[in-house]
Parts: structure tokens; C-alpha cells; sequence
């Protein structure tokens, strides 16, 4: 076993993590020393735990004394706080090396001569790029998304990414636009009835009572189902259907989101809202559409395609669903994480809205006019985005609230598409077909 000691000599005998900072900082290899201290210490700490285990315990004495002569070579007298000082040492040494190695970057530019073409444009297309400009120039380094998009602090980054990622600043000239990734469009597939839902069960996953709740339903109205999808097929007489790629992202059953049904499925909670996504799920999987079933936040960052960061980024490529289903808490999270793309891919969201949406809440100029405060408002959607589990007619009613001017795309709803969620399955697919797709 190599020594604690052994471990944090490097280059010469008498280094340390403290005497080498020098070096560190001075080298190309920084950031891999940085990583191999890291690592150390997390053996440490390693260690640790293991000798305390094993100090409870009267087997494996050999072992304990292994551990405990590495770990007495390094005076073991507040080693957690010594730790603790190290790695927040190394976590300033790494803030500092990247900010060096970001104006090393930038002072090669200036060298080469590159920094004369990136002047801020004063386009009247485009009024907002010196503002958009100024705020990267303070706050770029507030979120890793933007150095994931190659983002240095330089101005020339800031204008490439403005001009590639957003949309805030107007093309470079000296740019290679053929570069710029170019993504073709999805191929249309023809989509075919389901009868088999085991696929679909194995998609919604296990971990949660409610999960295996909403399977239990799905399990049980397979037969009205499988039914009611021939029904409609003879009706449609092989008509040929597109096949969408639906993402369904069930955001109250999230971690994030506080996940409070589940704990009480077995003990009298609510049950509605299970029903009303079992059904959208088997609904869809029936239909023959290509469906991504998401209960985490983790899954929903996969599936969308949501660089690392916190969220300021646009996603890294197209969206890659045609429709998205969800509720408030994921389009909260959706806010969160998908940065402006949100706002681009709006129209392609279906909200799961339980008991509809008062016009009055969903206009946010005619909400904050008039003070209506709520935690599910603003959003501006078009009525037809929102299903409620009511089925008070089959077309949704537009209205405006008093006052507010009838913009197109400003339409809030009254009543939103029913999705009642009933044993009757044929109607539910019917619906599905003709109204949400």
C-alpha cells in the first residue's frame, strides 16, 4: 500500500500540495495535477471511512492495521479540518488557473490580430446585441453552459455565440458558415395501432407506488384498449397517420418537484391525476406514436438535449420531440433548463392541466395589470394546449379576457380539450386522435 505521504509527493520529495502552487499555476499540465490532488484526497477520505468501519469490529485485524499505520504517517490530529483547507485551496487554485488561461487565450487573439473583426455591430436588426454584449462581458462565467459553447471571455466568443447559439447578434462575415452544424428534419414514419402494451409497461418504469399504481390500470383496461384501437382503425380504414415523437414528462412525480402522491397512493391520497396520465400514456403507446416517458429531472435534461450548466443555454441542437406533455411543475422545470429554447419551442407543449386555467391567469400583461397573483400562470399558451380531465363539449372554447386586444397566438382558454380520464377507452382514443395530434 503506498503511503498518504507517498501519494502527495510529485515531482520532487519536498512537494506538497502547498509548494507546488507555483508550478501549478505555471504549467501546461495544471489542470490534470489539480485532478490527480483531487483524487487524492478523496482516497483519504476513503480510507477514513473504511478505518472507522472497521474499528467497530473485531475481524480483519491485519487490514486495521494496515489502514491505521498509513493513516498515523500523517498525524492524524484534525485531519478532516486539514482536508477540508486543502480542498478548498485547490478549488481557488482551479478558479485561478482557468481565469489565467482565459486571458492567455485572450491575449493570443489580440496577437494574431483576430480581435479587429469582433466589434460590436450596431445593427438595426438586431437592436439588442451590444446590451447582449455588455451583460456576457459581466456575467459569463455565471453559468458553464456558455464555456461548453466555447465561450472565453473574449469579445469574439461572446459575438460567436450571440450570433450561432442565440440569435441576438447578426452573422459574422469572417466566419466559416459552412460550419455551422446544418441538422436535416426528422423522416416521417407511418404510425400503426397497438393491441401489446408491455413495451409501454416497461417504459413507465418501477421505484414508485405511484408508477405501479398507473400500471396496475394499464394492466387491467388492456382488453378496452386493445378494443376500442380496432374500432377506430375500421373506422379510418388504413388511413395513414404520421407517427410522432412524443415526449411525456411527468413533472409532479419528480424528486424535484417534492414527488408528494406517491408516499400516499396505498394510503387514501389523490389518485386522479395517475389516472389522467395512465390513460394519456396507454392513449398514445395505442396510437402507435414513438413515446419518451420521463419522471426526473435527470431524464428530462437527457432527453431534450440540455447542455450542462443551470439552465441559461439554449438546448445543443433541435428540438428532437414533436410534441411534449407535461404539467406545471415540468414546465417550471423545463423553464429552468431550457434556457431561450423554451420560448422557441413553446407551441409544441401539452399541458396537463387538471381543472383548466382561467383566462384572466393565463394572459400575463392582463395578470399582472390587474394584480391576479398565482404559481400556474403566465404562460401565454394557446387554448389548445391546455387538457383538462372535463369533458363539457368536444371543442375547446377561445376568449379573450375584457380588455385585452385579440392578438393571434394571445388566446386563453375557458375550456381546454377534454381528456376525461374514463374506462371509455374508444372515446379516449378517439379524442386523442382527433384533438391532440
Amino acid at each position: 500500500m503506498t503511503s498518504l505521504g507517498g501519494q502527495f509527493s510529485a515531482k520532487r520529495p519536498g512537494d506538497t500540495p502547498f509548494t507546488m502552487r507555483a508550478e501549478v499555476l505555471g504549467g501546461p499540465e495544471s489542470r490534470g495535477v489539480l485532478r490527480k490532488i483531487s483524487d487524492m484526497l478523496e482516497v483519504i477520505m476513503k480510507r477514513m471511512d473504511t478505518l472507522s468501519k472497521l474499528g467497530n469490529t473485531t475481524t480483519d485485524s491485519h487490514r486495521l492495521d494496515e489502514l491505521s499505520s498509513a493513516l498515523d504517517r500523517i498525524q492524524p490530529i484534525g485531519l478532516v479540518e486539514r482536508i477540508q483547507a486543502i480542498a478548498q485551496n485547490m478549488s481557488d487554485m482551479a478558479v485561478r488557473v482557468e481565469q489565467i488561461l482565459q486571458r492567455s487565450m485572450a491575449n493570443n487573439r489580440v496577437k494574431d490580430g483576430t480581435t479587429g473583426q469582433c466589434e460590436v455591430p450596431k445593427d438595426p436588426h438586431y437592436p439588442d446585441c451590444p446590451s447582449k454584449v455588455d451583460w456576457m462581458r459581466a456575467r459569463w462565467t455565471s453559468d458553464p453552459c456558455y464555456a461548453f459553447y466555447g465561450v472565453d471571455g473574449s469579445d469574439c466568443s461572446f459575438l460567436i455565440y450571440l450570433s450561432e447559439v442565440e440569435w441576438f447578434c447578426p452573422p459574422l462575415t469572417w466566419r466559416n458558415q459552412t460550419t455551422t452544424p446544418t441538422h436535416k428534419p426528422f423522416p416521417k414514419r407511418q404510425s400503426a395501432f397497438r393491441s401489446d402494451i408491455e413495451a409501454l409497461l416497461e417504459q413507465v418504469g418501477t421505484g414508485k407506488e405511484s408508477l405501479s399504481f398507473m400500471k396496475r390500470r394499464m394492466r387491467r383496461l388492456t382488453a378496452q384498449w386493445a378494443s376500442a384501437a380496432r374500432r377506430l382503425d375500421d373506422s379510418l380504414r388504413s388511413q395513414w397517420r404520421e407517427q410522432k415523437r412524443i415526449l411525456v414528462h411527468v413533472g409532479f412525480l419528480t424528486e424535484e418537484s417534492g414527488d408528494v402522491f406517491s408516499p400516499k397512493v396505498l394510503k387514501g391520497g389523490p389518485l386522479g391525476e395517475m389516472v389522467q396520465w395512465a390513460d394519456i400514456l396507454t392513449a398514445l403507446h395505442v396510437l402507435g406514436h414513438n413515446l419518451k416517458i420521463s419522471v426526473s429531472l435527470k431524464e428530462l435534461q437527457g432527453f431534450l438535449g440540455v447542455p450542462p450548466g443551470r439552465g441559461s443555454c439554449p438546448l445543443t441542437g433541435p428540438l428532437p420531440f414533436d410534441l411534449i406533455y407535461t404539467d406545471y411543475h415540468g414546465l417550471q422545470q423545463m423553464r429552468q433548463h431550457m434556457g431561450l429554447s423554451l420560448r422557441k419551442h413553446k407551441c409544441h407543449i401539452r399541458v396537463i392541466d387538471t381543472f383548466g386555467t382561467e383566462p384572466a391567469y393565463n394572459h400575463e400583461d392582463y395578470a399582472t395589470l390587474h394584480g391576479y397573483r398565482t404559481n400556474w400562470g403566465y404562460w401565454n399558451l394557446n387554448c389548445r394546449q391546455y387538457m383538462t380531465m372535463f369533458r363539457d363539449g368536444t371543442h375547446a372554447e377561445l376568449r379573450h379576457p375584457a380588455g385585452i386586444s385579440g392578438r393571434r397566438g394571445d388566446f386563453s382558454c375557458v375550456c381546454a380539450l377534454p381528456i376525461n380520464s374514463v374506462s371509455i377507452a374508444s372515446v379516449e382514443v378517439l379524442l386523442f386522435w382527433k384533438y391532440t395530434l
